[in-house]
């Protein structure tokens, strides 16, 4: 039977407070039908020796709280399982919103400056840069489509399917890590925001003003919830994309498809594998969040389907952003007035790219300005959730008030942080990719060789059942070898591995494959005896 039912923030039965509630009114912006089934794991937390969740706030704060929670649309859930009875029905236009989703998440000017990369950090040419951005970005696509099939199946939350995969307690370390990568995101998306903010109004506004302009922005969103978040990128991507294709059209002219690589043949290779590494890190760190997004999506929803929607709309997005980047690049060693708007900002240089066409190249660069909104917002919500996944108390705090920390957090750093934009891509994207890596790798392996072929389903109602979750040994033990296989192919600026100083004989970052051969080799064996000892 079809219903409506209020919006999924107000549940009849507070699950994660354990305590019936009155129902609540909330406006429901996409007007959701919910598919009804049985599905006896619904209270599964509660017939399992599981300590309640602690109540932090009482009196006053509790009723500041209520009314907060009360606000229409706001999503008071937390990272509570979504069982089948709550989960949406979904048709053509549900399932397309999966595309336009990661479509507009990477449809982004974070991806057009990664772009810029290739060319003016690394020398690479042309042909080099575009086929290492149409590779990477398929490649990185394919782990985070990977890990967003478990949502629909599962209705936990990718850092809740950590514990499936990792052991409850040390999936803890990667849920401590996901919070700074996705926090780190937060504050390179503020930050170049900030700079085209500023690039528009020149001394009439500061960086500093537009990174707090665009950290405001992205909490807004993300506290409201999922609902919130869906609706804004449904359709954010259309602008975006207008936005985009004026660029192109304005700027083509001054690019320069046969440029080639610039500096010592040896380092070529070293350039390409760095390259390669950046752009695999940008797309990457999405896998540790992409299940979040689909929890309400039926569990009957195919796999197949949800990871070819998911990588459709993140590869066409990325690579087409990170071709123009390149592009744009191409065209700044041949022309000074690029060049010199390049040494203010990379705000600067994309807002040169639409001179000549006045107050509708500013509007057009706001537009950009604003797909960091877009691109950060999904990941300080998905942020502000693995908190909460850290512990009981974590939990007890209400998922609003860490997405307010959260975007405190952004905020402060992307201020403090305005003036080193391209340091922190250089720096911090490569690093995050090391712990992501062999992370995912664990995944596939557990999934695809101790259950798949074992036959052996996932029991998703023991998500925050410890005697019921594996120990998680083996893949601590693995995800750890991963780390040592990526701190001898890692090639940065503070440091080079000894195997990534034998590329090229310069130094190229092949830190991430190493870690999922490291990690690969390691962890079936070891899993195979700790199922064996331990049972689980």
């Amino acid at each position: 039977m079809m219903h409506q039912v209020p919006h999924p923030g107000a549940p009849r039965v507070d699950i994660e407070r354990q305590v019936h509630t009155k129902d609540k009114q909330f406006a429901n912006p996409n007007n959701i039908l919910v598919q009804t089934d049985t599905d006896d794991s619904a209270n599964s937390s509660l017939q399992h020796d599981i300590p309640p969740t602690p109540v932090l706030l009482q009196g006053r704060l509790a009723r500041w709280n209520d009314k907060i929670e009360g606000l229409a649309g706001l999503e008071a859930r937390g990272i509570t399982r979504v069982t089948s009875d709550e989960k949406h029905a979904a048709g053509i236009p549900q399932y397309l919103q999966m595309v336009a989703l990661w479509f507009s998440m990477n449809l982004t000017s974070a991806n057009i400056i990664t772009g810029l990369l290739g060319r003016l950090l690394f020398s690479l040419g042309w042909t080099d840069a575009v086929c290492i951005a149409i590779f990477a970005t398929g490649l990185a696509a394919c782990s985070v489509s990977y890990i967003s099939i478990f949502g629909p199946a599962s209705g936990n939350r990718t850092m809740i399917l950590g514990r499936y995969f990792m052991g409850y307690w040390p999936s803890k370390l990667t849920c401590i890590l996901n919070i700074i990568l996705q926090t780190g995101w937060g504050i390179i998306g503020c930050i170049i925001a900030g700079q085209m903010f500023s690039a528009i109004n020149g001394k009439g506004l500061t960086i500093a003003v537009g990174c707090v302009i665009a950290a405001l922005l992205i909490g807004c969103i993300a506290t409201f919830g999922i609902a919130y978040v869906h609706v804004v990128e449904r359709y954010a991507w259309i602008p975006q994309l207008l936005a985009i294709l004026v660029l192109v059209g304005k700027s083509a002219p001054h690019y320069n498809t046969s440029a080639s690589f610039i500096g010592e043949p040896g380092t070529l290779t070293a350039s390409r594998c760095s390259f390669f590494a950046l752009i695999f890190a940008s797309g990457i760190g999405f896998s540790a969040v992409s299940a979040d997004f689909y929890v309400y999506y039926p569990t009957t929803t195919p796999a197949w389907l949800t990871f070819s929607l998911t990588w459709t709309g993140i590869w066409v997005g990325a690579m087409f952003c990170n071709i123009v980047g390149i592009a744009i690049a191409t065209g700044v060693d041949s022309n000074p007035t690029w060049a010199s708007a390049y040494s203010i900002s990379s705000g600067a240089l994309l807002l040169e790219c639409y001179s000549g066409l006045g107050g509708f190249g500013s509007f057009c660069l706001v537009i950009l300005a604003l797909t960091s909104v877009t691109n950060n917002a999904p990941c300080t919500y998905a942020g502000a959730l693995t908190i909460q996944v850290l512990g009981r108390y974590a939990k007890a705090v209400p998922r609003w008030v860490w997405c307010v920390i959260i975007t405190l957090v952004e905020l402060i750093c992307s201020v403090a942080g305005r003036n080193h934009l391209y340091n922190i891509f250089e720096n911090f994207l490569p690093i995050m990719s090391y712990w992501v890596v062999p992370w995912v790798t664990i995944v596939v392996e557990e999934h695809l060789i101790f259950h798949k072929l074992r036959g052996v389903p996932f029991d998703w109602s023991a998500w925050e059942d410890k005697s019921r979750l594996p120990i998680g040994g083996a893949a601590l033990v693995a995800w750890l070898v991963g780390w040592a296989g990526a701190i001898i192919g890692m090639s940065q600026v503070w440091y080079t591995g000894p195997v990534a100083m034998k590329v090229g004989g310069y130094g190229g970052d092949i830190g991430a494959w190493l870690a999922i051969a490291f990690a690969g080799s390691v962890f079936p064996p070891l899993r195979y005896w700790e199922l064996k000892v331990v049972g689980r």
